[in-house]
């Protein structure tokens, strides 16, 4: 065990506070999607592990396989619609939907199969990344739970079980099981006194903060966010006034995708990701969701931060014992919850 003196202490806290950024935005995601949709989002690290492979493999100018994986939602989603619409004595909309679908499809893989071997500059290829990654979010939401929106929230965790899964096993199939980085935005580093920050890390901290506030922002200032907000108050009085659970849900896959995507274009240069690392990436982030009570933005994103400073100090001087340190500061938090909680039965919400 080794023990930190002054001098290694802002390192620490600087270190914990880059990595208590990226898993506050996860920590975010999950809280806003357990809110509206009420799904335990247990895939929301997958969203990050894509993001840093996407850009990785972009990086050595071939084409993602998150490009087939898009592609292959899309034309399930397009297909389960145009079911429903059809059924529903709209036919003819449902075939303007397989034809509006083919048209994006082949768009997208023109896009991508012509920038790919480009080797096109950084912020093209990060803002492609987005693009690949990010329509994930409500492709599977249209696939795997808008299917199942009325269900319990036992059934819905034991999709995302599922879900979770599969995405690890399809990103083993697309990337490989080795390890990959991505290359810093800036390079250098910025002394603070005492402490010398790089500014990748400067980055990964601003851009986390401008995110929360842009998130801030648009649950306070637009209609689309005041909807969400409404229906994680009170589902059933937001449908009664005209908000759609579906619209609200796909929104809230697509910003949970655009976080996760952005998280991991932010720690592709800091961590060598592979394609499992999502679990314990977005684990972290559910610690921190967890100590928001899976309600509150504020106290998730605080808990987040905790998680990454605790993390950090850890791996100094208890690394073999980081992991077990940081996943058992949930184990207070559940029982204070349990023990001040009311239980209120879902059928009564």
């Amino acid at each position: 065990m080794q023990i930190f003196d002054s001098t290694i202490f802002p390192i620490l806290a600087a270190d914990g506070l880059t990595n208590g950024a990226v898993y506050a935005l996860l920590a975010l995601a999950l809280v806003l999607v357990f809110a509206v949709t009420r799904v335990i989002f247990i895939p929301q690290g997958e969203f990050v592990v894509f993001g840093t492979l996407t850009l990785a493999t972009l990086q050595l100018g071939r084409t993602p396989g998150t490009l087939w994986l898009v592609l292959a939602l899309l034309g399930i989603a397009a297909l389960m619609e145009a079911f429903s619409l059809a059924r529903n004595g709209q036919a003819r909309r449902g075939l303007m939907t397989l034809g509006v679908a083919a048209l994006l499809g082949v768009g997208i893989w023109a896009l991508t199969g012509w920038l790919a071997p480009l080797m096109a500059p950084l912020w093209v290829q990060v803002i492609l990344t987005l693009g690949l990654v990010a329509p994930l979010g409500p492709l599977l939401y249209r696939v795997v739970y808008q299917p199942l929106q009325n269900a319990t929230v036992l059934v819905l965790l034991i999709a995302s079980v599922a879900l979770h899964l599969v995405l690890t096993g399809l990103a083993l199939v697309f990337f490989g099981p080795e390890g990959s980085r991505t290359p810093a935005f800036f390079e250098g580093n910025l002394t603070l006194g005492q402490v010398t920050l790089s500014w990748q890390s400067l980055l990964v901290i601003v851009a986390s903060a401008a995110l929360m506030l842009g998130l801030y922002l648009f649950f306070e200032r637009t209609m689309p966010g005041k909807a969400l907000r409404a229906t994680a108050v009170n589902r059933l009085g937001a449908r009664l006034v005209g908000i759609s659970p579906s619209s609200t849900g796909m929104l809230t896959f697509t910003l949970a995708a655009l976080i996760g995507a952005l998280g991991g274009v932010l720690i592709g240069p800091s961590v060598a990701v592979t394609y499992d690392s999502g679990f314990l990436i977005g684990l972290k982030g559910f610690v921190g969701a967890i100590i928001g009570g899976l309600v509150s933005y504020p106290l998730a994103a605080a808990g987040a931060i905790l998680v990454g400073l605790i993390e950090s100090f850890a791996s100094f001087s208890l690394s073999a014992w980081k992991e077990v340190i940081v996943f058992t500061l949930i184990l207070p938090v559940l029982l204070w919850r349990s023990l001040t909680t009311r239980h209120i039965p879902e059928d009564e919400e």
